[in-house]
């Protein structure tokens, strides 16, 4: 069973940074994509960015060249480096987890669709807010 426990989030000043942290349990970590996205209040929830088995990454169009997802599969980690931090970026961020699936030995999961699949598993969530 997939479990996911995000860490990290806090108060940041406009250009500051933080770093995300989602602890994984249940699963095989190395043969999953794990993704991050947020949600902000009376906002449709959002892609932030993504890394697939293979270290393959994908980033929201708002988020790319300041945030760098990264993951340590000696850890079952992934984690998410902020920067750059504006109040926009305010919202709760939440880690999910899919198996990587094949489809005629091509990755389901990919640039264009790993923001609408279904993920196994989700985490809790940890809020971000960014304020002066």
């Amino acid at each position: 069973q997939v479990q996911l426990v995000e860490s990290g989030g806090g108060l940041a000043q406009p250009g500051g940074a933080l770093r995300l942290a989602c602890v994984a349990s249940g699963f095989t970590f190395e043969s999953y994509a794990l993704a991050w996205f947020r949600q902000a209040p009376g906002k449709e929830r959002e892609g932030v960015a993504c890394i697939t088995n293979n270290c393959d990454t994908y980033y929201g169009a708002s988020v790319k060249g300041r945030f760098t997802i990264t993951r340590d599969n000696a850890r079952n980690t992934v984690y998410l480096q902020m920067n750059g931090l504006k109040p926009d970026d305010t919202a709760v961020y939440y880690c999910a987890a899919d198996r990587v699936k094949y489809s005629f030995g091509v990755a389901t999961l990919n640039d264009k669709t790993w923001t609408s699949i279904d993920y196994e598993g989700w985490g809790q969530g940890t809020q971000v807010s960014v304020s002066s």
